[in-house]
């Protein structure tokens, strides 16, 4: 599961994003289905899911995938027992079509399910990913898709097979399916700023609890503690920063070719190894220049996630937050947008269709999957670059293909 660590300000109040989502789940969800032969007929267009994950943000998709008349929760996986039941009671999953252990999800896609929701820590999306797709099942799942060169480079793959295999596989980002997000930067490629001069791209928020380590990882796959750890969840940057990166490079249409940047662990008793503030700096082979900045550190900074784009005679500003408007200032093809409200849940919402929709009409071109490795590549690239300290180029990152492995030693299967 990969929760948005957020902070909005109402009035006065600095309310965090994890506290507004706290009220409306409480654990990890992972959805799994099979296409078995739902293709348009009423009476099959129910797909029948299987969710892998059900913690905060997985609990809460869980919620609105049981409320969508298109789906039904038929299987359940979660490392935890407590977690799976509780989930199985709220969604009236039948006790022996609940999963635990690390090998749960096996277990969940051999009871037959149509279609996959995969809400873990990501270091295990991509062998979760595979066996979905192998299966013949559908696949959606949350980002970032890996936590490594090489779990991207399986999930390019994979979405690549399911399409051959005629599968849907959707990866949720939010603001790929906003209307003021869209048309800004349809206008943005038709030449709205003229050259891109520069990029910019922000997100701060707070933290999560990082507890002492135990003796195993078990304790960090709870309540986002996973986030503060590199080889489970792929560090701040990778998990948070990507909403803002993702944005940045859907503007830029292109990938950047180096990274150099500086980061630290600045919060007050670290003992995952991610660091939490970072400021990175992209260059791109025409010249673009394109900085992204970020702090995860208790304070009382609003949640901010946003993009600016400088161009000649106009600027593009896209806020996730709310706090300020998605536009396209000046120029001849300006665009007065507005402001972006209640993205989290209307978001979800929409991909939820989306991934429903292509299902029932074989739509199996999976365009989300490229973007989304894309931004998660970009996201190691200067995860690794800032803590180097030193430029670090695409190709070279690519060539290394460095690997992280998570001590998964004395965890239950």
């Amino acid at each position: 599961m990969t929760e948005r660590f957020g902070k909005t300000r109402r009035g006065d109040r600095t309310v965090s994003r994890r506290q507004f989502i706290a009220g409306a789940a409480a654990a990890a969800t992972v959805a799994v289905v099979k296409p078995s032969g739902v293709r348009g007929t009423e009476a099959n267009s129910r797909v029948e899911v299987g969710c892998v994950g059900l913690g905060g943000r997985g609990r809460l998709i869980a919620g609105m995938i049981a409320k969508h008349a298109g789906y039904r929760i038929t299987a359940l996986a979660d490392y935890f027992e407590q977690v799976a039941d509780a989930a199985g009671e709220r969604f009236a999953v039948p006790k022996e079509r609940r999963f635990t252990g690390l090998s749960s999800y096996k277990r969940m896609i051999g009871a037959k399910v149509d279609a996959v929701f995969l809400e873990t820590p990501p270091c295990f999306f991509p062998d979760h990913a595979a066996a979905a797709v192998e299966a013949g099942c559908h696949v959606y799942v949350a980002k970032p898709v890996a936590v490594d060169v090489p779990g991207c480079i399986r999930i390019a793959d994979l979405g690549k097979r399911a399409t051959r295999a005629g599968q849907v596989f959707l990866v949720d980002f939010q603001t790929r399916t906003h209307p003021f997000f869209i048309e800004s930067i349809k206008r943005i490629h038709a030449g709205a700023l003229g050259q891109v001069a520069f990029l910019s791209s922000v997100y701060n928020d707070n933290g999560f609890a990082d507890p002492p380590l135990t003796e195993t990882v078990e304790s960090r796959l709870r309540h986002l503690i996973w986030v503060n750890d590199v080889a489970l969840g792929g560090g701040m940057l990778v998990n948070a920063g990507i909403h803002a990166v993702d944005v940045a490079l859907w503007v830029a249409d292109r990938l950047p070719a180096s990274a150099v940047g500086a980061s630290r662990a600045a919060r007050p008793t670290p003992h995952g190894d991610t660091h939490d503030v970072y400021s990175v700096t992209y260059r791109f082979d025409d010249g673009l220049v394109w900085n992204h900045r970020g702090e995860h550190v208790p304070n009382l900074w609003p949640f901010t996630c946003n993009c600016t784009a400088y161009g000649h005679g106009a600027y593009f500003e896209g806020d996730y937050s709310g706090q300020t408007k998605t536009w396209v200032r000046g120029g001849a093809m300006a665009y007065r947008g507005g402001e972006v409200q209640g993205l989290y849940n209307s978001g979800i919402q929409a991909n939820l269709d989306l991934f429903h929709k292509s299902i029932i009409d074989g739509a199996c071109d999976n365009p989300t999957v490229e973007p989304s490795v894309n931004s998660t590549l970009a996201c190691i690239l200067g995860r690794d670059a800032a803590r180097a300290g030193r430029r670090l180029t695409w190709a070279d990152m690519m060539k290394a293909g460095k690997r992280i492995e998570a001590d998964l030693s004395g965890l239950e299967d």
